[in-house]
């Protein structure tokens, strides 16, 4: 069983800039797949970015947010630049136990971060 823990939301306004991280418990921590997911209000959840043998970002984020990790820390970070309101929204970080697994299948509690204009 894996935990995440997340932290760094909050509010902020528009240009500016938040870094999440999220600690995660296990021994195997640089061989997990891990993400942030986020959920808008009124909206489904939808990925952001992921590192596995590559990293991965929505079209929506690239050129502003950064995903990376720190395996002798067991934590993996989200640096988020030149926010929007529309990035308003509970960020949740994710992992799977391989890079190579279908889906991630520990969820941290979620981060809300809002974003005013």
């Amino acid at each position: 069983q894996v935990q995440l823990e997340e932290s760094g939301g909050g509010l902020v306004q528009t240009g500016g800039s938040l870094r999440l991280a999220c600690a995660a418990s296990g021994d195997n921590f640089s061989n997990y797949g891990v993400a942030w997911f986020r959920q808008p209000p009124g909206k489904e959840r939808e990925f952001v970015a992921g590192i596995t043998w590559r990293q991965d970002y929505a079209e929506f984020v690239k050129g502003r947010f950064t995903i990376s990790r720190d395996n002798a820390k067991n934590t993996f970070y989200l640096q988020m630049h030149s926010l929007k309101p529309e990035d308003t929204a509970i960020y949740y970080c994710a992992c799977k136990l391989n890079f190579f697994g279908p889906s991630y299948d520990y969820w941290g509690q979620g981060t809300q971060v809002t974003v005013s204009s």
